[in-house]
């Protein structure tokens, strides 16, 4: 049991979450989808200029998880390089659904579920076959 916690100390990873995000997983798994496994900055240019808009708050959560590794590197008085960064995993987690009633024809009322989504990012350096960064 030893070796994972080394493992997980010697990499210096970076997480962020946004929770109760209005967007639906269905349509912001296809946004996580063209990012994971990229490089950082890449990811946000992409996010940038994709159309969905999904886009806007997981690009907010992937700015916010390349802070957070900045101040980790801070605290530990690494150097610190966000191009180093890689998407070592994001995902897209089901939130509350918020239950709603439209009125319809011959005095019906249909339910409209308004979903909500918890999105996580998590960035590592990239690290080289040699083991240096």
């Amino acid at each position: 049991m030893a070796a994972p916690t080394e493992n997980k100390d010697n990499v210096m990873e970076a997480k962020a979450s946004a929770r109760h995000v209005r967007v639906t997983p269905q349509k912001a798994r296809r946004v996580v989808d063209l990012i994971r496994g990229k490089q950082a900055v890449e990811a946000v240019s992409v996010l940038q200029f994709a159309p969905q808009s999904a886009s806007d708050p997981i690009k907010k959560v992937l700015e916010s998880a390349i802070a957070n590794a900045r101040v980790k590197a801070d605290r530990a008085s690494e150097a610190f390089d966000e191009r180093n960064l890689v998407i070592s995993a994001a995902f897209v987690d089901e939130g509350p659904t918020m239950k709603r009633f439209r009125p319809r024809a011959q005095g019906r009322a249909a339910r409209i579920n308004k979903r909500t989504s918890h999105i996580t990012v998590v960035v590592t350096p990239k690290t080289t076959k040699g083991g240096t960064r």
